[in-house]
């Protein structure tokens, strides 16, 4: 492991070639199991510690930046990078790039678990993947925490987020809000010792002009061809429908695909009726099992409504065209609030107020992700689960006759593997993935 002071006072290169960040980009996304955790994992690791080509504190700065925005902070902070490096074609590649194997191999697995329910082999693979997920995710908590939490005013802002979201139940927003005052004032007399960023530039002053045409562009992207959809088919059509729905989803998503479940659930079983009871979960399974964000879980969502309602096509490939409307209305806000965002970012990149302010959200996002790891490893080793309160408290605690003691042993193995072996994670995952194979046939 790279230690932070040492990857701080690396050299910035003035230079990086477009088809060696590309390729960097291509790597990632292969790579971004795990949910938001382990893809911010992966992308510190790659363009921090082995590349050099961002330092520490401006890596940190786009995070805290990206966990203010509405849906999936980690494939924003893959477009921000981009951006850092090469404008915005650097950033489509970078942001297009992360979402892309995901999108096609939830688009596999949709038309499978459409045309041949849930086979043996498909959910084999998913009970061995799953616990190996955990250890994915516990390893880059412990690599966040390393990095993040120098110091004990940052420790207590990410335990008290860590308590906030898992024993309260604060929504997300408010967890980032309070950890932004805290940093301004707890990190605020501090943050100015903070080393700066060696071989870099001030950033130029934004051009408002210029802000407001990429703005326009980007929102004519985006709304364009909902427009034409409801034009053409008219605004009940459930193509129509589902480019409506997630694009509002895609502007109140705050906290990641966690936080958005049960809103999403609601809406597409009980409003929409795009889904049956139940099959949210097996959508989430595909998800946190492939690579990619975790909220490309609206893409399954979205090709079981058209595949259940095809109008005058046939069902998969009214499925696979759904699949194409939730990803772009999903995912396209994404690159509008980083082209239009980003370089006003990187201009109060040097205020001490901003830098503060992210500290503390930087602080926060460990415990926020702790949270995440948390909540997905009890629904991964328990069967049931059940709420227990005192006062205002709110917690999941887990019943421990309903756990699963093969898939403990094979997240217990995947930590072994990780941490003690260091074995790489296309590694540990294959392994997990071949025993839960395995188990399935026995079973």
């Amino acid at each position: 492991m790279v230690d932070a002071g040492a990857t701080r006072k690396r050299p910035i290169p003035r230079f990086v070639p477009f088809a060696e960040a590309t390729r960097a980009w291509v790597r990632v996304a292969a790579h971004s199991f795990g949910g938001p955790a382990g893809q911010i994992s992966v992308l510190h690791r790659v363009v921090v510690e082995e590349k050099g080509w961002v330092s520490e504190r401006r890596f940190l700065h786009a995070l805290s930046y990206c966990m203010l925005l509405p849906g999936p902070e980690a494939q924003q902070l893959a477009t921000y990078l981009g951006w850092t490096l090469h404008g915005t074609p650097g950033g489509l590649v970078a942001g297009s790039l992360f979402i892309l194997p995901g999108f096609l191999t939830i688009l596999g697995l949709s038309v499978v678990y459409a045309e041949y329910g849930e086979s043996l082999l498909v959910s084999s693979l998913f009970y061995g993947l799953k616990p190996a997920v955990i250890a994915i995710v516990l390893q880059a908590v412990v690599r966040l925490k390393s990095r993040t939490l120098t110091s004990p005013f940052r420790i207590v802002l990410a335990a008290l987020a860590f308590v906030a979201m898992f024993s309260f139940g604060v929504p997300f927003p408010l967890v980032v809000l309070g950890a932004g005052f805290g940093g301004l004032f707890l990190l605020g007399p501090v943050v100015g010792l903070m080393d700066a960023e060696s071989g870099g530039e001030p950033a130029a002053r934004p051009n408002t002009r210029k802000t407001l045409r990429t703005a326009a562009v980007w929102l004519t992207l985006w709304l364009a061809p909902i427009g034409v959809l409801v034009g053409s088919l008219g605004s009940e059509h459930v193509f129509a429908e589902e480019a409506f729905f997630f694009s509002k989803a895609a502007v109140v998503t705050f906290g990641g695909a966690y936080a958005v479940l049960a809103y999403l659930a609601q809406q597409a079983v009980e409003v929409y009726q795009w889904l049956l009871p139940g099959e949210m979960l097996d959508g989430l399974g595909m998800a946190e099992t492939t690579p990619g964000p975790l909220i490309q879980v609206v893409q399954f969502v979205g090709f079981m409504g058209a595949y259940r309602d095809p109008g005058a096509l046939d069902s998969v490939t009214a499925g696979v065209l759904a699949s194409l409307v939730t990803t772009w209305a999903t995912f396209l806000p994404c690159f509008l609030f980083i082209f239009v965002g980003a370089p006003y970012v990187e201009y109060l990149s040097d205020r001490r107020f901003l830098n503060a302010a992210l500290a503390g959200i930087s602080a926060a996002v460990v415990g926020v992700i702790l949270n995440l790891a948390l909540w997905f490893s009890l629904h991964t080793l328990f069967g049931d689960l059940a709420a227990r309160g005192l006062g205002p408290m709110r917690m999941l605690t887990p019943v421990w006759s309903t756990l699963d003691v093969g898939g403990l042993a094979i997240a217990v193995a995947s930590v072994i593997a990780l941490f003690r072996f260091r074995a790489g994670m296309f590694v540990t995952l294959g392994a997990a993935a071949m025993v839960g194979t395995i188990f399935g046939v026995l079973r």
